[in-house]
């Protein structure tokens, strides 16, 4: 699997760079005493982009946590990938169905907006990112992918959402999944001999998947058919090479 792996990742950063290359490039801008790029335009292609960074930076970091077994981290980033992903289609949609909204709007303004206002100084900063709630994101995502019937997708998100939540924060009922073995002990420098490793490393697949889905649904939003086209026949062969075709989740 990990060939698969390594063919489906090479895929994804040339075509990221592909999409790069659409857009304007971040300008060197100054930033308190030091130097730094934005993007001047605060548009959604720009943003789209950057929670791509994200989304192919974190495929490879829960891919080398699952290699040396540190399960709670790689769940707990599998959260993070869950909302950028999400993130990607609340962007795209805009575009793709000609359907920018107040909430885009205001997404994209916490987006954008600088951690500090006085750089010169994080504790004399006012600086209070506004944060769009989640549950506003999916239910748009899911009014565009499943019409009048909402409840499901939302719900279903949700769900998952709660679940590695505890991964993120530190349940004691996720923290205690490091406890086993005879004599059982906490394993804290990973392990391939959790019983649960299974379980992540089927997750693993999925999260492949979902990163060329999210790749396939930028080229739509960038205009570009042909490499949508492209990503999807391939996300196909993906599945289809995987073995386990029946098993995968496009989204959560």
């Amino acid at each position: 699997m990990n060939d698969l792996y390594a063919e489906a990742l090479q895929r994804m950063l040339v075509y990221f760079e592909t999409l790069a290359n659409l857009i304007e490039k971040p300008k060197k801008v100054k930033i308190g005493d030091g130097y730094t790029y934005r993007y001047e335009s605060s548009s959604l292609h720009a943003a789209i982009l950057q929670k791509l960074s994200r989304v192919l930076t974190g495929i490879q970091a829960v891919h080398l946590l699952n290699i040396h077994g540190f399960l709670q981290e790689q769940a707990a980033l599998q959260r993070v990938l869950d909302e950028l992903t999400e993130d990607i289609s609340f962007l795209a949609y805009a575009i793709i169905f000609n359907d920018h909204t107040d909430l885009h709007e205001r997404y994209l303004k916490a987006f954008y907006e600088e951690e500090y206002d006085d750089p010169s100084s994080a504790m004399e900063s006012s600086q209070k990112r506004p944060m769009i709630p989640r549950k506003k994101i999916r239910a748009y995502v899911n009014k565009v992918e499943n019409g009048g019937d909402q409840s499901t997708g939302i719900e279903a998100g949700r769900t998952i959402s709660k679940a590695y939540s505890g991964y993120v924060h530190g349940a004691s009922p996720h923290i205690m999944e490091l406890y086993f073995g005879k004599p059982p002990k906490f394993h804290l420098r990973g392990s391939q001999d959790s019983p649960l490793y299974r379980d992540h490393i089927d997750d693993l697949l999925n999260y492949f998947y979902r990163g060329l889905l999210a790749l396939a649904c930028s080229a739509k939003s960038f205009g570009n058919d042909d490499m949508f086209n492209e990503i999807y026949s391939y996300s196909k062969d993906f599945a289809r090479r995987s073995g386990r075709s029946e098993q995968l989740t496009p989204y959560v």
